[in-house]
């Protein structure tokens, strides 16, 4: 075997890419606010792209402005106007108004600062009479609370922290001549946080549940009461549903017991999280189903997305091609082209949308008359298969898209669920046997829940096969108890 180099020739297939079709992709997967900002900076960056101004705005011009445009001399309209080809071939730093245009400043907006949970309790401590020394340890302990309220360091290690910075402030002095300070102790810890457990909210600076809710009790005036003494003393019993065990080591009857558990049910498990800073995320709509003369319709909510269109300005200009050479050439080139993309790439999400849109309707129809109950099975296979499109791009469209419907606002990927077979032939959504579980839950007596087997036998007898680890599952996923727990005497 001889080893050196050799050329040889070859031939082979790749799949290659174009960057456009990158582009494209990320349209598709882009929700409406998202595009509207893409738009916004393609239109910024590509002198060949312009918006698209509604008729009826062009009509109040012509009317409004007819008039006084006839009595402006001629002179005055060529002042106004920008010599484009002087732009295209010298530049952008011609023309008055677009030094006009030039000196105005943009601000970008900014998000007010919000107030989090560290910042009222710091407000409380400085309301404290506490010496320097004592608001320093306050402050650490608040440094260690999280937004749910709870001390997520034990008290040895934020004396240890704060006694090792202690000690560095000392070394770094490194004089003789001054008194050491003096070192936190463990005591001193705990008398901080007693301390901070008393500011607002209740509960705020608790190590666990178990004493978070005593100090919201405790600070309720409820120390003396039967649920302080259930959280107390049996807390593991009590969140087990053990009524029978607790009445017996109390005395007292299980309906009491059940009636405390109530009133601890009632308390905040983190109350930190009424000063969270967590905004609320409001949801625009890409899309939207009516219902007219009994027929369902789907519309794009794109109003307020920027319509484009070839600027006629810079097309006659690029017809001329003598006058441009070089990069001039080759950025005309490119820009016009990527506008012509830039508006066919538009064109064709929406109608991707809307066949999709369509389709889910169509399959769908049972749900918008009478419920989640009736959704159907649904894969993105089948609506790819069903629109001539490949699966990938069916999951772009419907990623992260939201759709306003008779039956509220819901994601795209709400309509796709697995499904199971009924005795009859047909299927049903999971989604669908969730919302059944949840209703026969909730219309359950008290005193005799239903099992998961149970369940599974009322589910049979509507003609849904399902086995009762699948109830067990879907139980779980919904937040419901066990037939034991959610017993009541």
């Amino acid at each position: 075997m001889k080893t050196g180099l050799h050329q040889s020739t070859q031939l082979r297939q790749e799949l290659k890419i174009n960057p456009r079709l990158y582009q494209a992709m990320d349209l598709l997967y882009m929700p409406l606010l998202d595009l509207q900002q893409h738009l916004k900076q393609e239109l910024e960056t590509n002198p060949f792209l312009e918006l698209v101004e509604p008729e009826e705005d062009d009509e109040d011009d012509e009317n409004t402005e007819a008039e006084p445009a006839a009595e402006q001399p001629k002179e005055e309209e060529h002042k106004d106007e920008i010599d484009w080809e002087e732009i295209l071939l010298e530049g952008f730093d011609v023309g008055g108004r677009r030094e006009e245009h030039e000196e105005k400043e943009y601000y970008e907006p900014v998000t007010a600062a919000t107030r989090d949970l560290s910042d009222h309790l710091i407000d409380q401590i400085a309301l404290l009479d506490l010496s320097p020394r004592e608001a320093t340890l306050a402050e650490e302990f608040v440094g260690n609370v999280n937004d749910d309220g709870y001390l997520v360091c034990p008290v040895a290690e934020i004396v240890d922290g704060i006694n090792s910075e202690v000690s560095k402030i000392a070394e770094a002095s490194g004089r003789d001549d001054e008194e050491p300070l003096p070192l936190y102790t463990l005591a001193e810890g705990e008398a901080m946080l007693a301390r901070i457990q008393d500011l607002e909210p209740p509960g705020v600076g608790a190590r666990d549940l178990r004493e978070c809710l005593m100090l919201q009790l405790r600070q309720a005036g409820l120390e003396q009461s039967v649920p302080f003494r259930l959280v107390r003393d049996c807390f593991d019993e009590l969140i087990n549903h053990r009524w029978s065990e607790i009445s017996k080591r109390f005395g007292i009857s299980q309906t009491d017991v059940q009636h405390a558990a109530d009133e601890i049910a009632k308390l905040d498990p983190k109350p930190g999280l009424i000063y969270s800073s967590a905004s609320d995320n409001y949801i625009t709509p890409d899309l939207v189903v009516d219902k007219i003369d009994g027929a369902y319709h789907v519309f794009l909510n794109d109003a307020n997305l920027p319509r484009l269109k070839l600027s006629r300005a810079y097309q006659e200009i690029a017809r001329d091609k003598k006058k441009f050479e070089g990069e001039n050439k080759e950025f005309i080139s490119n820009k016009l082209n990527s506008a012509n993309w830039m508006i066919q790439a538009i064109e064709q999400r929406r109608q991707t949308m809307l066949k999709v849109m369509n389709y889910i309707v169509d399959r769908q129809r049972d749900f918008f008359e009478k419920g989640v109950q009736y959704l159907k099975p649904l894969t993105l296979r089948e609506v790819a298969e069903v629109i001539n499109m490949h699966e990938s791009t069916v999951s772009r469209v419907t990623n992260e898209k939201f759709v306003q419907t008779p039956r509220g606002v819901l994601p795209l990927k709400y309509f796709f669920s697995s499904g199971l077979s009924t005795t009859g032939g047909e299927d049903v959504s999971a989604r669908g046997i969730k919302a059944q579980i949840q209703k026969l839950v909730e219309e359950e007596e008290p005193k005799r829940p239903l099992t998961d087997q149970a369940i599974v036998n009322i589910l049979k007898d509507g003609g849904v096969q399902i086995a009762r680890r699948t109830v067990a599952k879907y139980r779980d996923q919904l937040g419901v108890l066990s037939a034991r727990m959610r017993k009541r005497v």
